[in-house]
């Protein structure tokens, strides 16, 4: 590994950098991204994801199985519900990031809620 100008650090290995960008490949549609952004804020079914973010169910929970598989989010059952949570915080913490940095150049307030859509995202 390189030491780069930035500062000292390392360039990843290869194989992190794959994974990563398998990562950000999966929130570059707006509806998993949208998908991830509401379940950052906190918990929900499907039902009330597809009714969040404008989606149907069979969408909703297509886009679910492959953030599942990816490992951005995980789904634990409550009784008959399959309740889905992204409880990574470093994944909560880049969403919030750059969701909240685009919203700010667009010229949201801060404490104003964005949906992505508003984004043109």
């Amino acid at each position: 590994m390189s030491t780069g100008a930035g500062g000292g650090f390392q360039d990843p290995p290869a194989e992190v950098l794959a994974q990563a960008a398998a990562a950000f490949g999966l929130l570059a549609t707006p509806a998993r991204l949208h998908i991830v952004w509401a379940l950052a804020q906190g918990e929900s079914d499907v039902t009330g994801l597809a009714e969040r973010v404008g989606g149907t169910l069979p969408s909703v929970s297509q886009h679910l199985t492959k953030l599942k598989l990816a490992g951005l989010v995980r789904s634990r059952r409550e009784g008959r519900r399959q309740v889905y949570l992204v409880d990574d915080p470093e994944v909560v913490t880049v969403v919030r990031l750059m969701v909240g940095q685009l919203a700010e150049r667009a010229g949201y307030p801060a404490s104003q809620p964005v949906r992505l859509h508003e984004l043109g995202a």
